[in-house]
């Protein structure tokens, strides 16, 4: 019997050399980038994060500011990882429009746990639009609603495509039936409840309220709060606590019944967390896109009883990270934030 061998390979006699590495991050990009990282959503505005070159010049590395926390909303630091996640994003989107390629590690050193992730830019961008859209200007866009939307119901198209965004960064997004979404209307008003009878994290909420025209670059100013549902169907978050101890906020008819997606996750620690902000920030940028507003709503996920009532038995084991309402309505007043020199370390920041 004949054994057949198999053909030696050749090796290719031009192979094609591996691109040089581009220049290091100057100035200009690095601001470019800070300021995009920045513009990220953040538990009260807080924007718990910091930015660094990284030592050859062509990366940037975020770390947690652990001084803008809000530990009693967010005892375990989920929300800080939340929102450094989703300006992790932002940076993503933000290279590519320098034309470069950002391949992020994320918790790259378990001996400095607050350095939460680490991006190389040294290569260029493989794709001219990454995301399958042009992302970047809805980074500026992007503004949470407080306000009333329309009796107007978000298509199933691009409900779709919000799913798929989320699953590419490795979280579930699932927008509710009606059951569920009574289910989370009815603990996301039990939770608010309990918030604002808590003289404490009244105080917390009150401590990140802006005075409208104050100079601060972080908060909320008053002009950003929105109003509170007439009907008292829609539980928004009262920020300053509830009247007489505090001015009402300004109340309309919201949505009879709001439409409300999930993001969840199969683990519950610091990666699951900063998955869900970028997957949270890369479902809004494409929302924003589409002219679909969101509002964030945090208050269930503070308490852990109705943060464990919020999942849904029937989709199996899961930890629910985030609480959206979504809908067609006003886009919500923009926010301050933080100059780039008080976020970005180094030459760049000064």
């Amino acid at each position: 019997m004949t054994r057949t061998q198999a053909p030696t390979p050749v090796p290719n006699p031009n192979p094609t050399p591996a691109p040089a590495p581009l220049a290091a991050l100057g100035p200009a990009e690095l601001r470019l980038l800070a300021a995009a990282g920045g513009a990220a959503p953040s538990l009260h505005n807080s924007q718990p994060w910091r930015f660094a070159p990284t030592p050859d010049g062509r990366g940037l590395a975020v770390h947690a500011d652990p001084g803008r926390s809000v530990p009693l909303a967010d005892p375990v630091g989920a929300a800080v990882h939340i929102a450094v996640g989703a300006a992790v994003f932002n940076l993503r989107v933000a290279a590519g429009r320098l034309g470069r390629e950002p391949v992020v590690r994320l918790l790259p050193d378990a001996a400095d746990p607050g350095l939460l992730a680490v991006l190389d830019l040294s290569g260029p961008a493989r794709e001219r639009t990454p995301f399958g859209r042009d992302l970047h200007p809805a980074v500026a866009a992007r503004h949470s609603s407080r306000e009333p939307f329309a009796q107007r119901d978000v298509p199933e198209a691009v409900l779709g495509e919000l799913i798929a965004a989320a699953r590419e960064e490795g979280v579930a997004l699932a927008a509710l039936e009606e059951d569920g979404v009574r289910r989370v209307l009815a603990l996301t008003a039990e939770a608010e409840h309990r918030n604002t009878a808590d003289p404490a994290r009244t105080a917390e909420s009150r401590a990140w309220l802006r005075t409208d025209g104050a100079a601060a670059g972080d908060g909320i100013p008053w002009s950003a709060l929105g109003s509170q549902d007439h009907d008292a169907r829609v539980p928004m978050r009262e920020f300053a606590g509830r009247p007489p101890l505090a001015p009402a906020q300004p109340s309309q008819r919201f949505e009879a019944l709001p439409q409300l997606c999930t993001l969840t996750t199969p683990g519950d620690g610091p990666p699951d967390w900063l998955r869900t902000g970028q997957a949270l920030e890369r479902v809004w940028l494409l929302a924003t896109v589409h002219g679909v507003r969101l509002t964030v709503w945090h208050q269930a996920v503070e308490w852990p009883d109705t943060r464990w009532a919020l999942r849904d038995p029937a989709e199996g084991p899961g930890h629910v990270q985030v609480v959206l309402r979504v809908g067609y309505g006003p886009p919500g007043a923009a926010t301050p934030r933080r100059p780039v020199t008080e976020t970005l370390d180094g030459p760049a920041g000064d």
